[in-house]
């Protein structure tokens, strides 16, 4: 979902995997477009200093990962924008995009889950997936490899 402030469009988490672990929102600036600057707010666990561990799956923002510790420091009017990536976890990150299909999404999600994935819904057509490792991504990247030859989603990873 995104909000709109007078300058700035943000992409917000309604329900982040790790919401129990979560104490703080941080920002990740997205790709320059025309106006108005984009974030992706993204859950986190303040460590300390300008430290924190991502709490939620990124929908849009490339590189990151659920789990993945960044430092963020304070940029214009933002309160903590993501500098740098610290500590890499070994998470993946996919992105679904379900558009016109007449794939149920919720048996895509719930086998997913049934794999051992972690989801978060970011819109009826949008669903970010975590795999856990390496191994786990290439099942995943298998699964939805499949179903998007079958014309029933499509997807992306998180990594550029």
């Amino acid at each position: 979902m995104a909000v709109n402030g007078a300058q700035h469009e943000f992409i917000v988490h309604n329900n982040p995997v790790w919401r129990d672990r979560a104490n703080f929102i941080i920002h990740a600036e997205l790709p320059k477009t025309d106006h108005p600057k984009r974030f992706e707010q993204l859950w986190a666990r303040h460590l300390g200093d300008d430290r924190f561990e991502l709490c939620c799956i990124p929908f849009f923002v490339f590189d990151l990962a659920l789990g993945d510790v960044v430092t963020a420091s304070p940029k214009g009017s933002q309160k903590y924008v993501v500098r740098t990536i610290a500590e890499p976890s070994k998470h993946y990150a996919f992105r679904i995009w379900f558009g016109d299909s007449f794939q149920p999404r919720d048996e895509i999600a719930d086998e997913l889950q049934t794999a051992g994935s972690l989801i978060e819904w970011s819109s009826s057509n949008l669903l970010a997936v975590d795999a856990i490792n390496e191994e786990h991504a290439q099942l995943v990247a298998n699964f939805l490899i499949a179903h998007e030859k079958a014309g029933n989603l499509i997807y992306e990873t998180g990594r550029s």
